[in-house]
């Protein structure tokens, strides 16, 4: 397989991947750089964050969230970046010491949101985890917070089947892809083990493409699984990277996969670059928060 870096750019912990259709854009996040980026065209704009930021979303309403340390904030998109213009919408998780992490909307433009306790230092240096503190959230339009799930460690994977009645949500201290079912009023049934341990790597980030097929990247790994609807592996993607953090169909036919990554210690030449590849199934359309 032929990888492309996308741009020079490399981030200490690249995440949260999003395809914009009708910006052609792909935005993502350096979470311990305090980031957030957009690539259009050739073009890469980074807005400087106060605080760590986990996701970077944008609205219906033309601006974009982004998830910071201490909340869920719109971003002006025509402010500078240095100087971003940030409002905030809520507070999704008021635990004291606690970050966002995994953030994706769903189909009606609600924004999921999962947290855990802050596992980065100011200096971007990793800090121990020492407690199941995180939640899930689920925020409307509106800045209304619904809370949905708690007792969690590391939120990674936020997926929907394409009738939306199941939810794939993973959590990497488990090492485990969980399956819920979605009742109608939006709340979730008990957890359900639907991808457990692999060898290669934990859990991190996933994308779903258009045959019902989960693409999960591998944290130490160097490597995607893509998985079948029955959690099974169907295939094995290798990586120039050691620690891929999440990918995202992208591409004017959704049939670029990008991936993001992050820094490690065996300083890999494309560690925390954003890499492409062209694929041979589409993925699923991403929605805008639709605020």
């Amino acid at each position: 397989m032929s990888w492309t870096a996308v741009t020079p750019h490399r981030a200490t912990l690249g995440e949260g991947p999003f395809w914009d259709a009708p910006g052609q854009a792909l935005y993502w996040v350096d979470i311990a750089g305090k980031q957030a980026l957009r690539l259009q065209g050739d073009n890469v704009q980074i807005w400087q964050m106060p605080e760590h930021v986990s996701a970077f979303i944008p609205c219906a309403s033309g601006d974009a969230l982004v998830t910071l340390s201490s909340g869920v904030y719109r971003l002006d998109l025509d402010s500078a970046g240095l100087d971003p213009r940030l409002t905030l919408l809520c507070i999704a998780d008021p635990q004291p010491g606690n970050r966002p992490n995994e953030a994706r909307c769903d189909a009606l433009g609600q924004l999921w949101l999962g947290t855990m306790q802050n596992n980065i230092g100011e200096q971007g240096e990793d800090l121990p985890i020492e407690r199941r503190s995180g939640g899930l959230f689920r925020i409307a339009g509106d800045g209304r917070v619904t809370p949905l799930l708690n007792g969690l460690g590391i939120p990674n994977t936020l997926l929907w089947s394409s009738d939306g009645t199941t939810l794939y949500f993973g959590d990497s201290l488990d090492a485990t892809i969980y399956q819920y079912s979605v009742a109608a009023d939006g709340f979730l049934s008990p957890p359900e083990v639907w991808r457990g341990p692999h060898p290669l790597g934990g859990p991190d980030g996933s994308a779903m493409d258009a045959d019902g097929f989960v693409w999960n990247a591998r944290w130490d790994g160097s490597c995607l699984l893509r998985l079948a609807p029955d959690g099974q592996v169907d295939r094995v993607i290798e990586l120039p990277v050691s620690r891929p953090t999440s990918c995202v169909f992208g591409g004017a036919d959704l049939r670029t996969l990008f991936i993001t990554s992050a820094a490690s210690p065996a300083n890999h030449p494309l560690d925390g670059a954003l890499l492409s590849i062209r694929v041979d199934v589409p993925g699923v359309l991403c929605t805008r928060f639709a605020g």
